[in-house]
């Protein structure tokens, strides 16, 4: 059996589609360029994880640069499926460097589509994003919801990047599914995400810095069942796209609350003025999900920061160092 290809591998979310895989018996090939965008012993701790794995085979390479990820491609496939979850996130950085966005979501989609295409790939599942929705727009948010006013560059090059899916789908046949991830957190998360910062900066006693007045609400996901949701996605569709959320939308001060509760101790709040690029809520219609993919988010939010809270006190010596910018 062909293994089925992750970039990003040793990305939050590439690790724990991986692992998943792995445990169902299928051989895994991982692609990350270990990108220092944000700290990279989060990236090398969640390897070498996946490393112990006999069935894990990984090859330090960038998707942007063709003639590298030719090279790695032909000594790694033949591949049943590609999961591309390589990617640069996060909106507030995509205003600083816009150029690096654009290479990592546009060209770098574009690069694993044609190789799709060349080489035969019958399966691609593209990592997106709840950013694409227009804001102010109708909550919760529908698939088929207007998409066309991004707000960031990531948001933009996001919107690239599926537009890129369609016209391979459309003109060579390739079968795509393309999932709009919201608000991933979870245990080994990215250090900007507000979740991993509320659990440091409270747990640490640091100021907690809040954009805006506290009350914008994030549909906040659990990233093993964002995971889910991408193996499940790997069935054939035709042309897909599906919104994975919890659907329970959460204020930041109700999370900041949960994660004062969970680690007994209280926060000291900097409010901060709003960044023009965030959105005042998201909040994710998964009912396609449910139907078409037999999906269904499985943690409560409490359990979930619970275990990201976990993992941060037993990995506190390092994990209290790694750099939030």
């Amino acid at each position: 059996m062909d293994s089925i290809l992750i970039t990003g591998a040793a990305g939050f979310i590439g690790r724990r589609v991986a692992e998943q895989l792995l445990a169902l018996g299928r051989a895994v090939v991982g692609f990350d360029n270990l990108d220092p965008a944000y700290d990279v012993r989060l990236k090398h701790w969640r390897l070498a994880r996946l490393r112990q794995h006999p069935n894990f085979h990984f090859h330090q390479v960038d998707i942007t640069g063709l003639p590298a990820l030719q090279a790695a491609w032909q000594t790694a496939g033949p591949f049943a499926a590609v999961a591309n979850l390589a990617a640069r996130a996060g909106v507030r950085q995509s205003a600083a460097d816009p150029w690096a966005y654009l290479a990592a979501n546009v060209t770098g989609t574009l690069n694993l589509l044609d190789l799709c295409r060349s080489q035969g790939v019958p399966k691609f599942v593209q990592a997106s994003t709840s950013r694409l929705y227009n804001a102010p727009g109708p909550l919760p948010s529908r698939e088929d919801a207007p998409a066309d006013r991004p707000l960031s560059p990531y948001a933009a090059s996001k919107a690239a990047a599926e537009a890129l899916c369609h016209t391979y789908h459309y003109l060579h046949g390739l079968d795509v599914t393309i999932l709009r991830y919201f608000t991933v957190y979870g245990p080994a998360g990215r250090p900007d995400m507000s979740l991993f910062r509320f659990v440091r900066w409270i747990s640490e006693g640091e100021p907690v810095v809040v954009f805006g007045d506290g009350q914008q609400s994030r549909d906040f996901t659990y990233v093993d069942d964002i995971a889910r949701g991408t193996v499940a996605a790997l069935a054939p569709a035709g042309y897909a796209v599906f919104n994975l959320g919890s659907g329970q939308p959460v204020t930041l001060l109700d999370a900041l609350r949960l994660v004062e509760t969970l680690t007994g101790r209280p926060a000291s709040l900097e409010f901060h003025p709003p960044h023009k690029s965030d959105v005042p809520a998201t909040w994710a219609d998964i009912t396609q999900a449910r139907h078409q993919l037999g999906w269904a988010p499985r943690t409560p939010f409490p359990d979930g920061v619970r275990a990201l809270v976990e993992w941060y006190q037993r990995e506190r010596a390092w994990a209290s160092q790694i750099a939030l910018d």
